[in-house]
């Protein structure tokens, strides 16, 4: 049996030096999250978001990214789950995008802030219906003691909206985070990665590398 301390491997696939960086961080990640897109990958908007609660207790949890640009970075989600909640009372927030397959992560440190009700209904009509069920059917992050249960409200709120359009609930948005810091981190061979993150200052952003 492979013991997991065993479990290792070399970082091949490429280089990342200063002079490939584009002056601006969210073009660099448009141009990566591309490169992404564009291998096939399931799911390769996927990021880890990190909350904290009252007792200084971190959280983390996989959402999909549903919009970028230099307002920003997208997501949505149910005003009374956890990481909602934990956001309203402290919206430091933390992303992480884990493209292991190319060796590269991207790590944006920033604050949410809530997205304007034309935004989320905007997006919210843009999901199939299904979706749109499932938001209303679901209480996220609140016990539940079976799935059946679960599936039981989804039918009854399929019914409930069975001749019209589903309607966005009230307990329903999302947030923009804002960065301040945007690290870009390429696998180097013998561990000798590359790392370099943007900071925001009074007018641009500065790029600085970064010890593996």
């Amino acid at each position: 049996m492979t013991r997991i301390q065993d479990i290792r491997r070399e970082y091949r696939q490429g280089e990342l030096r200063r002079e490939d960086l584009h002056p601006d961080p969210f073009i660099q990640f448009d141009q990566w999250l591309k490169t992404v897109i564009d291998t096939g990958i399931p799911d390769p908007t996927a990021m880890t978001i990190a909350t904290v609660d009252t007792t200084g207790q971190p959280s983390q949890r996989i959402v999909l990214l549903k919009d970028v640009s230099k307002g920003g970075f997208v997501f949505y989600t149910n005003l009374e789950s956890r990481k909602a909640q934990e956001l309203v009372a402290n919206p430091k927030i933390s992303l992480h995008f884990p493209w292991h397959f190319m060796e590269r992560q991207v790590k944006v440190c920033g604050t949410a802030h809530a997205l304007s009700l034309a935004e989320v209904t905007s997006y919210f009509l843009s999901r199939p219906r299904e979706s749109q069920l499932a938001a209303w059917a679901s209480q996220q992050s609140r016990p539940i003691s079976t799935r059946q249960l679960l599936l039981s409200k989804f039918q009854e709120v399929k019914q409930r909206f069975a001749d019209g359009d589903v309607p966005l609930p009230k307990f329903w948005g999302g947030f923009r985070v804002i960065p301040h810091e945007i690290e870009f981190w390429q696998g180097g061979e013998h561990r000798l990665h590359n790392r370099f993150v943007y900071s925001r200052t009074a007018s641009d952003w500065q790029i600085e590398r970064l010890m593996p």
